[in-house]
């Protein structure tokens, strides 16, 4: 019995999210009071095993919203397999999506609030609820689109079967590491083609990129030391009835070494035990 529950602020994707999710098979209820998580956990037991997922958001009231984590744990302990997604982005991209599409956000409805001080409002609410999610998204540099291909990839994976979901991803230090990591690998003391001006318009995908990172001993000492780290690690982390693992790898700009690593990984990894992704943030 699979239950999915996503939150997230508003404006980060929880509707693109719960779309993708029906369009996956599952039931979808949208803003369960956190109240009745257990009841309907219950039912979920004596049902057809219909997969169910559950939005959640800040409406609310504080009170439950500060035992989810209680309600959580005893659902997981009726052997029900819980997935929690929270979705966020930079207060810069909620605000540049409110103002596109002229919505008023749940806080500012009945409070006055202005939405800068609605989001960071909600960010604190919200809190029992990140805390505990099995699987952050920073959606702050995806359009709709690409949120959309992004969440059917990562959830169409997670949904099928029980395998662990591995994204490897670049990105620059310059724009911001990704809220959504696990672990986060900074690669800037490497030998860098950026100041070597014939190669600094190529990126890390590009042959004469990789040709020249590849007879860098810096570079290919930090490959092997990345590649026995994922190798030794995804077993365990897959034994440990883990969905989600996000690994993200960042130089200053997040075009050439960054890239690089993550390209040479994904080809040379032990996928045995998870799915494995990978994408490019800045060459999005």
């Amino acid at each position: 019995m699979k239950l999915i529950i996503v939150s997230g602020r508003s404006g980060a994707g929880k509707t693109v999210c719960s779309h993708i999710l029906e369009d996956l098979g599952f039931r979808c209820i949208d803003n369960l009071p956190i109240t009745m998580l257990e009841q309907l956990a219950t039912n979920m037991k004596t049902t057809q095993n219909t997969p169910t997922a559950v939005s959640i958001d800040v409406r609310n009231q504080l009170d439950q919203l500060k035992h989810f984590e209680d309600i959580l744990n005893k659902i997981r302990q009726n052997a029900i397999d819980v997935e929690v997604i929270y979705l966020d982005a930079h207060d810069e991209s909620l605000l540049r999506r409110f103002s596109e599409t002229r919505r008023r956000h749940p806080l500012s409805t009945n409070t006055g609030l202005s939405l800068a001080d609605a989001l960071q409002q909600e960010t604190i609410l919200l809190e029992p609820l990140s805390r505990c999610a099995d699987l952050t998204v920073d959606t702050s540099e995806f359009n709709l689109h690409q949120l959309r291909d992004f969440m059917r990839q990562r959830l169409g994976q997670s949904s099928n079967n029980s395998t662990l979901s591995v994204l490897i991803q670049s990105f620059g230090f310059k724009y911001g590491a990704p809220k959504d990591s696990d672990f986060i690998f900074d690669v800037r003391c490497l030998s860098n083609p950026y100041w070597m001006p014939h190669l600094r318009d190529y990126t890390g995908k590009d042959p004469i990129i990789i040709d020249y990172l590849d007879q860098q001993d810096d570079v290919q000492h930090m490959l092997g030391d990345l590649k026995r780290f994922i190798n030794t690690w995804l077993e365990p982390f897959s034994l440990n009835n883990r969905s989600y693992l996000t690994i993200s790898i960042g130089c200053t700009g997040g075009m050439h070494r960054s890239v690089y690593l993550v390209e040479k990984l994904v080809s040379q990894i032990n996928s045995t035990y998870c799915n494995l992704q990978h994408r490019h943030r800045e060459l999005l």
